[in-house]
């Protein structure tokens, strides 16, 4: 019985003391926000422009398969079709690359690892799954977009795992 009388005079303090709490005016940070939100007062919304940022290289890539798989790469480590890997003529090998294919705007990030493309005019080789995911697999040569990607940004990302 004495359970049930504390339990019902504690949900009326309860009660008693959210209404005496609404009945104040809105607190400092409250003040602010609705200040803002009517966009009055000292409060002003600034829009900043994009920075566009200028990419590393644009040209033509391409993708190699089946032909490579298990050979060895410049890097010493066998090729692997279903990795997210890139061949490219001068970048240091282990570097992160973001390739855009500039016909859908799909991107992939690569690890450079091996050395070529060896027709004139291609600036990297994807790996397969690279190009499947860059929805470039039918065409074999599409135009691209590489941007650098630091080491430190992808150390904090998780790698999905590849398409198989």
């Amino acid at each position: 019985m004495r359970r049930r009388i504390a339990y019902g005079l504690a949900v009326v303090l309860s009660v008693a003391s959210l209404g005496a709490g609404a009945a104040k005016g809105p607190n400092s940070s409250e003040a602010a926000s609705a200040q803002a939100k009517t966009n009055s007062g000292p409060m002003r919304v600034v829009v900043r422009p994009k920075v566009r940022v200028k990419p590393y290289q644009v040209g033509t890539a391409s993708w190699y398969g089946e032909f490579f798989e298990g050979k060895p790469t410049a890097s010493g480590e066998p090729y692997d079709m279903y990795e997210f890997t890139a061949a490219h003529p001068t970048l240091p090998l282990g570097t992160f690359v973001r390739v855009t294919n500039l016909r859908n705007g799909k991107s992939v990030v690569v690890r450079v690892n091996d050395r070529g493309p060896v027709v004139d005019g291609r600036i990297i080789d994807l790996s397969y799954n690279a190009a499947r995911a860059l929805g470039m697999k039918s065409r074999g040569i599409q135009r691209v977009r590489l941007d650098l990607v630091p080491n430190a940004t992808m150390a904090m990302s998780v790698s999905p795992a590849p398409l198989r």
